[in-house]
């Protein structure tokens, strides 16, 4: 499956694979599945899986190419690896956190963070947030943090609220 991508982000499900990539492309604009590669006999005493069950699914979302491959229990998702999405407005801040936090872990939301019912974490980020934080000896940018911190969904206006004092 030819990428004109240089470096894609592959996903490990255990199945799940096409579940989740249908579900992420249902929640991003501008994104799609461009390729759907399935498990054939050869490699079965390794892989385990049914010849014609989807091995990879290959999709984009808001144009950035990402591979879910259906390899197994073996490896779980952790925190130390999320995906950013970058927010210009209260309302994206909204739309990402209710849709992606939608059946994950409540108790894996702070700042920002949030696993999804995959576990796969990701960083909802407001755009004003290195402007508010840029500066950490600025009493400011101290209440701005401060304010973050307090937070599992970011609010920006409580954020520029603390920043202007």
């Amino acid at each position: 499956m030819p990428s004109s991508h240089r470096i894609t982000t592959c996903l490990w499900f255990d199945s799940q694979g096409e579940e989740a990539a249908n579900y992420y492309v249902g929640i991003f604009k501008n994104s799609r599945i461009t390729d759907i590669g399935r498990y054939g006999e050869a490699g079965k005493e390794q892989h385990g899986r049914p010849a014609g069950s989807v091995m990879i699914v290959v999709f984009e979302l808001d144009g950035q190419q990402f591979t879910a491959l259906n390899g197994g229990p073996h490896f779980q998702f952790t925190p130390a690896i999320s995906m950013q999405v970058s927010c210009k407005t209260q309302a994206e801040v909204d739309h990402y956190w209710d849709k992606l936090s939608a059946g994950g872990d409540p108790k894996a939301q702070q700042c920002g963070w949030l696993a999804d019912k995959y576990g796969l974490s990701w960083q909802i980020v407001p755009d004003l947030v290195p402007k508010l934080l840029g500066d950490p000896k600025s009493p400011k940018s101290q209440r701005a943090m401060n304010a973050m911190m307090q937070q599992k969904k970011p609010d920006i206006a409580a954020m520029q609220r603390a920043y202007d004092g």
